[in-house]
């Protein structure tokens, strides 16, 4: 199946292109693609899908959070340094020759 495309050039705000080069980014699609989305929702009457019926999803997020409490990580950055980095690569990497 072959698609047609039309070319639209069009004006947006600076704030709409750098919103819109962000999305772009993150979801690894092109800013035209972003566009035909937009256009498509848009017409389909922007229709959101719900997600209010998707208790259990809700029920398995909320057990990994308090288990994650209850681990009692505090959030902290971990602190290192490149030496101890080298070491601890090294300590996989390099054995003492087994005894002879």
């Amino acid at each position: 199946m072959t698609t047609h495309m039309v070319r639209k050039q069009i004006y947006i705000h600076k704030g709409q292109n750098a919103l819109l080069k962000r999305l772009s980014q993150a979801r690894g699609v092109s800013e035209a693609e972003i566009i035909r989305q937009a256009i498509d929702h848009e017409i389909s009457g922007g229709a959101i899908r719900s997600t209010a019926g998707d208790r259990t999803a809700w029920e398995e997020f909320e057990a990994f959070l308090m288990a994650r409490r209850e681990t009692g990580v505090t959030g902290e950055p971990l602190r290192w340094n490149r030496q101890e980095i080298y070491a601890e690569r090294e300590s996989r990497w390099i054995h003492p020759k087994d005894p002879e």
